[in-house]
Order: structure tokens, then sequence, then C-alpha cells
């Protein structure tokens, strides 16, 4: 079968870029290259300059990441790890402290990710090849928050819940597909708890749907992005 050929500029890509994510992050959870993203991206901009201005705003509105002296020793604990060993701390290490430092590398990733990382940070770490690529497990967790946030802004704007059948654009089809297969694990009791945490906090109302007879059957939505109820 030919390879399917996405069209390019990805216009999802495009407004993710736009609100801030990174290349780093808009690959990783699309499974793809940080060069076919680039790709799309620079055909985007080339057509609107203002993609990238845009998406400069939206990184610097995002919070900062304080350099701390905790910080700072567990990036040197790491280092030290890795120049002994080899290797990266692991979240199964039997010691206490190999485990806090794997946790926090893994925020380190979120702040890469952000597009957050402090400068001494990412110096540092620069030390250790691909030290911000992730496990499968996190892939798959990277994703899902990454719809989650894609869902929450869906819904601000005012748009009612997507369908995942008969949409009237992709965004609402990729949206819709991944909350109807949120709905049906919820249902068969294998939603993780720290999901359904996260929906119900912001997108409450998430396991009804749409309201019949074609009402709105969308959250409250307050200004800060968060859902309320009516």
């Amino acid at each position: 079968m030919p390879e399917y050929k996405r069209p390019a500029p990805h216009q999802e890509w495009v407004q993710l870029y736009r609100q801030g994510l990174t290349i780093t992050k808009i690959a990783a959870a699309a499974r793809v290259g940080e060069s076919t993203v680039r790709y799309h991206l620079t055909l985007a901009a080339a057509k609107d300059p203002s993609l990238r201005e845009d998406h400069r705003s939206a990184i610097m509105a995002a919070p900062t990441t304080r350099v701390t002296s905790d910080g700072l020793q567990n990036l040197e604990d790491t280092l030290d790890l890795y120049r002994t060993e080899g290797r990266l701390p692991s979240t199964k290490s039997p010691r206490a402290r190999e485990r806090a430092l794997a946790m926090w590398l893994s925020r380190r990733r979120k702040d890469l990710d952000r597009g957050t990382l402090p400068r001494i940070y990412r110096n540092g770490l620069q030390e250790i090849p691909g030290w911000e690529r992730r496990a499968r497990k996190d892939d798959d967790e990277a994703q899902w928050n990454l719809r989650l946030i894609q869902l929450s802004r869906y819904i601000a704007a005012g748009n009612d819940w997507p369908r995942h059948e008969k949409t009237d654009t992709e965004e609402e089809r990729l949206l819709g597909i991944w909350l109807h297969r949120q709905r049906i694990k919820f249902r068969k009791g294998k939603l993780p708890q720290h999901r359904e945490i996260q929906l119900n906090k912001l997108l409450h109302g998430w396991r009804g749907g749409r309201l019949r007879g074609g009402a709105q059957g969308s959250p409250n939505i307050g200004k800060d992005g968060s859902t309320a109820k009516p």
C-alpha cells in the first residue's frame, strides 16, 4: 500500500505551535520525527509570518521553573550517576534517593516540552545524550495530556462536545474519538483513577456528552479555562 502523506502544513501541529507547544512536544505526541514537524511549521511560517511571534508570545506567558539549590544538587547527582554508571536514574531503584532523582528528571522533561526549562539545567543535562527521551509509557501519558489540553481549549472556545462520527472538522474527529475512548474505558472500569480525576477537574460533565435536541451539553468554562457546574 502506498505510504499515507499528511497534507502540508499539518494544521493541528501549526495550531499547537502557535499556542506555545514546542516542536519536541508536538513530535512526541504525534510520534514523528522533530524534523517532520519542523518542515510543516516552516511551510506554515512562510505563509503566515506571525506564527513564530505568536509561539514566542505564548511561551513567554508560560510559568518559569525556578532554579533552586536542591535542583542544582539533583542535577549534579544525576550527572554523577551517569558518569559512574553510564545510565539515568530509575523510578524502580531500591534507593530512595535515585527514585527521587528520576522524578526530578521527569519534571525537567516536562519543562523542556513547555519551553520553560532553565538554561542552567538544560546546559548541564546536555552531557547526557538522549536524556529527554521517554519510555513508551511516558510517550502515551504525554499524548493523553496533550489531548486533554486540546479538548479543554476546544470546549472553552464555545464548542459542544466533539463527535467521533460525522464530524465537521478533522479537529473535532480527533478529539471526539479520544473522548469516546475515555468514556468507554470509564464504563468498563479501565480508566486510571488519576486520569478520571483530571477529566472531572477540567471537563465537568464529560461522561454525559451532548444533550438531546441539539442543545449544548458542554460545561460552563471560566476565564481561567476551568469548568464549573451550571
